[in-house]
């Protein structure tokens, strides 16, 4: 069995974005890139079936530049068997991430996709269920439990309603989300042992695969700052006030 993990590198969830002071984007230089935390969920999912005696290959696939060699390098430390860097310097949009996806997962032939449900720069969450559609294969999104029954999947979801247990047919497409479990930390041991293991690059030319159309950003900007509260004297003040900015008619 083979399982294949998108690991999509973004701004660490601890850093303040800045924008840039033109407008054109996300400041960038010199603050801490990592992966997606969701896809780290997605991982430690993949990681956790092998571990209960399932005979898989767990692959983490990343698409960027090639410095992302490094985040997939901490993906190897947390337990991937080998890692596939598709190359290329260009901002990738979910259509094309999906594309690129199923490309990869037709050839390492794939049994299972696991992703993140999104990714925190973005927040698309998209990706996953285009690659469930372009690929003609079942999807289990917002998965807040996984089991694995021979081929098939018994998924619980998280809806607006509550929860959703369904199954679905192996090939098929998962997307994770955060009460799926807690991601191991990764030990000094593991990192070096990670050094050692397989880590392909391909290039996105190699891939044949056809070019998406893509969103224009057309400019960036930061949130208007917040106004400070302040107190009033009683209830009749605090309906007059909400009446005032609109909240209540």
């Amino acid at each position: 069995m083979k399982i294949l993990v998108g690991m999509k590198r973004v701004v660490d969830f601890n850093v303040r974005i800045q924008v840039k002071k033109d407008g054109s984007g996300v400041e960038l230089a010199g603050v801490k890139l990592g992966l997606n935390p969701f896809d780290e969920i997605a991982l430690e999912e993949a990681l956790r079936i092998r571990e209960k005696g399932m005979q898989a290959e767990v692959i983490a696939l990343s698409i960027g530049p090639a410095d992302v060699q490094q985040q997939l390098r901490t993906a190897l430390a947390m337990g991937a068997d080998r890692a596939v860097l598709v190359e290329t310097a260009d901002a990738v949009q979910p259509l094309m991430a999906a594309r690129i996806l199923l490309e990869m997962a037709k050839r390492e032939n794939a049994d299972l996709v696991i992703l993140g449900k999104q990714a925190i720069d973005d927040d698309c969450n998209q990706t996953g269920q285009m690659l469930a559609a372009l690929w003609d294969r079942p999807q289990a999104t917002f998965a807040s439990a996984v089991e694995l029954k021979d081929k098939t999947l018994k998924v619980t979801r998280e809806v607006d309603a509550g929860l959703e247990v369904i199954e679905v047919d192996l090939p098929a497409v998962v997307t994770t989300d955060l009460r799926l479990n807690t991601p191991r930390f990764v030990k000094m041991p593991d990192i070096m042992k990670a050094k050692s293991k397989p880590l392909a690059t391909v290039k996105l030319a190699e891939l044949n695969v056809a070019a998406a159309p893509a969103l224009e950003a057309v400019s960036y900007a930061a949130p208007v700052p917040r106004k400070g509260g302040h107190k009033v004297e009683s209830v009749q003040a605090l309906v007059k006030e909400l009446h005032d900015r609109g909240v209540l008619s």
